[in-house]
């Protein structure tokens, strides 16, 4: 399968392999830049439907210290700590995602881009132009929305990370009790990721779509 070649590769040519050298060596293996695009792409948005949900986990435990009626409160710090871990490992990997995207899609296009000069035949050098600005164009939207996406990952994790290191220093119930002036501005940025996230999911299947459809 395809999924096993692009895992295996990276192993044959070491983890210090340039991608020009990667994307040479999956050629060879019939797997070409379109498909290494579209599988990353499908990666990338797989990662922001995990970080949403952690997000909105992350928040939903914060509203739950918030309203902290008693009990183990250095309990309730470790599970909010591993629960932001989460959530940082979360932003990391859709950044990683992203950022691998645009490295193949570069690539991509940057081929196509020489391999238009190439033609002879103008009728299939202008319809093969045609079908570059419209991919191009597609994918400048999606890369668009995955960027905003990005943004907000940040403004959402800032007061997440306050928190916790408030909680750390000040475990007990009048301390925590005062976090709930905070859960408006967690719960805005929150949200406002989350509809980034869902537009850039969106933006994804409709790319994947039409590449696989064209």
């Amino acid at each position: 399968m395809k999924v096993r070649m692009l895992m295996l590769v990276p192993l044959l040519l070491g983890v210090t392999a340039c991608s020009t050298v990667y994307y040479g060596a999956m050629e060879k293996f019939g797997v070409h830049k379109r498909d290494i695009m579209v599988d990353r792409v499908k990666a990338a948005r797989d990662s922001q439907n995990a970080a949403k949900q952690q997000f909105l986990t992350a928040l939903d435990q914060f509203k739950g210290v918030v309203s902290f009626q008693g009990g183990d409160l250095e309990k309730e710090y470790s599970r909010l700590d591993a629960t932001l871990q989460k959530s940082e490992a979360a932003a990391n990997a859709v950044r990683g995602r992203i950022r691998s995207v645009e490295d193949v899609s570069e690539a991509l296009f940057s081929e196509w881009r020489s391999e238009l000069k190439q033609y002879a035949n103008n009728t299939l050098r202008e319809a093969s132009q045609r079908k570059y600005d419209s991919t191009q164009a597609k994918y400048t939207a999606l890369i668009a929305a995955m960027r905003r996406a990005e943004s907000k990952l940040e403004p959402a994790l800032i007061p997440l990370r306050d928190q916790v290191l408030f909680m750390k220093h000040n475990l007990n119930a009048r301390a925590i009790a005062g976090l709930s002036s905070e859960l408006s501005s967690v719960q805005t940025n929150v949200d406002q990721l989350v509809r980034d996230m869902e537009l850039a999911v969106a933006q994804a299947d409709s790319f994947i779509a039409a590449l696989q459809t064209e």
